[in-house]
This record gives C-alpha cells, sequence and structure tokens, in this order.
C-alpha cells in the first residue's frame, strides 16, 4: 500500500505527545510522498523538541525534491515562536502534497490556531501519534485526553491515529504489538480509524499480520550525542 493511499488527505498535520516519534513519521512521510512523484513541502513547526527537528534533515530532504519551511529560516538551532510566511504555500497551492510537524503538546499545537480557518478549508488531516512507551500516553484513557486537548487548542479534528510505538534501538515486534493493542483501544473510544503502524524493515515480516497497514519507515533522526 502507498504512503499516498494510506494518508490520503493533501495535508498531514503530525501531532503527538513529545518523544512519540512524529517527527521521524513527518520526514518519512514526506521522503515516501515524494518517491511516488509528489510535490511535497514539509513544514518544521515544533517549537516545544530542542532535539528532533524535521529542518535537521534539510540536506537530505532537499535532494529528495521536497521543500522545507520552518518557523527559524535564519538559524536551523534556534526555536523562534512565529510562523513562516512560506506556511501558506502549503495551505494554499494545492497542487502540493504538504506535511506539517508540530509541536508534542498542546501549546506546540497553538502555534496552528491562527491557521484553522484555512486549514479547514483545505482537504487535511490530524494525524495522532502513538507511542504505548510514553509515560504520559501509555494508557488509552490518558491519551484520549492528550488527542482532545490537541482538538481544542487548535480548534481542528483528528481524523486518525499511527501507532509508532519504539524504544529506539531497543525496539522489537512485540513493542509494536503493544502499540497496536493501545491504538486499537483508542481508536475504540474515539471511534477514529488507526491509519497505519509503522516499522522498521526489519521487522516488517514480524507485524505483517496486524489488521491496519505497516508504514515502513527507515530512522533519520538522530540524537546529538550520535551525530
Amino acid at each position: 500500500m502507498t504512503a499516498q493511499t494510506i494518508f490520503s488527505h493533501r495535508v498531514s498535520i503530525i501531532t503527538g505527545h513529545y518523544g512519540t516519534g512524529k517527527t521521524e513519521l513527518a520526514v518519512n512521510l514526506a521522503l515516501a510522498l515524494a518517491g511516488e512523484g509528489c510535490r511535497v513541502m514539509l513544514a518544521d513547526l515544533d517549537i516545544v523538541n530542542p532535539y528532533f527537528r524535521s529542518r535537521e534533515r534539510r540536506p537530505q530532504l532537499e535532494a529528495a525534491g521536497i521543500q522545507v519551511i520552518s518557523s527559524s529560516q535564519a538559524c536551523s538551532d534556534a526555536d523562534v515562536p512565529a510562523l513562516p510566511a512560506e506556511l501558506l504555500a502549503i495551505l494554499e497551492n494545492r497542487d502540493v502534497r504538504g506535511v506539517l510537524d508540530i509541536g508534542g503538546d498542546p501549546v506546540g499545537a497553538r502555534v496552528l490556531a491562527r491557521f484553522q480557518p484555512k486549514i479547514i478549508a483545505e482537504d487535511y488531516q490530524l494525524i495522532f501519534v502513538l507511542n504505548a512507551n510514553r509515560p504520559e500516553v501509555r494508557t488509552p484513557e490518558a491519551a484520549v485526553a492528550y488527542l482532545r486537548a490537541i482538538e481544542a487548542t487548535t480548534g481542528l479534528t483528528c481524523s486518525g491515529i499511527v501507532n509508532n510505538t519504539h524504544l529506539c534501538g531497543e525496539t522489537t515486534p512485540a513493542e509494536i504489538r503493544k502499540g497496536a493493542a493501545l491504538a486499537e483501544e483508542v481508536s475504540r473510544q474515539t471511534g477514529l480509524p488507526i491509519l497505519c503502524h509503522t516499522a522498521e524493515e526489519r521487522f516488517l515480516q514480524d507485524v505483517s499480520d496486524l489488521r491496519e497497514p505497516v508504514f515502513p519507515i527507515t530512522i533519520n533522526m538522530k540524537k546529538p550525542w550520535e551525530r
């Protein structure tokens, strides 16, 4: 199944708790869409996370033909709580597929609030990324409360869940399945579909029996001490 099939809306807004791996998903999604021939723009609007920012992969993304915009164009290591004017290009140019990587809590999500009228006029999806190993969202009730808080802050409606459960280098198929069980219960409580589960190529065969599609990812984001 293609990225365009799994993530079927023109604009994909990636959100979730800090540390769930939403930036990794955003980078992988942008690269997958570009690889399928789409014209892609990726907006790094995360002003919360000081470590993992999609703009750090700018050379790789631009080499794939992806236009990268961020909240701080002048300094890649600065987080400026202001939205670039280029964000309007994603919302107004319907020839592009947009991927928006936003902050990992309701405060981080607030950056989108003033664009809410424009966003809801477009073909968008607000995607909630789950990682069952994050203490703040490891129960269905906590995850649902977090999801609803992001919706309330942005004024946008979530349209799908992605299970991105991992333990970095210690990830196993069992961890992915644990996340699948959490995602299933959150889906049951909210009525939202599970869009997919993510897995590195080495795990694809082991989790191929999951009910929903498995979206293959490559680990692109590195910790500061791993660069």
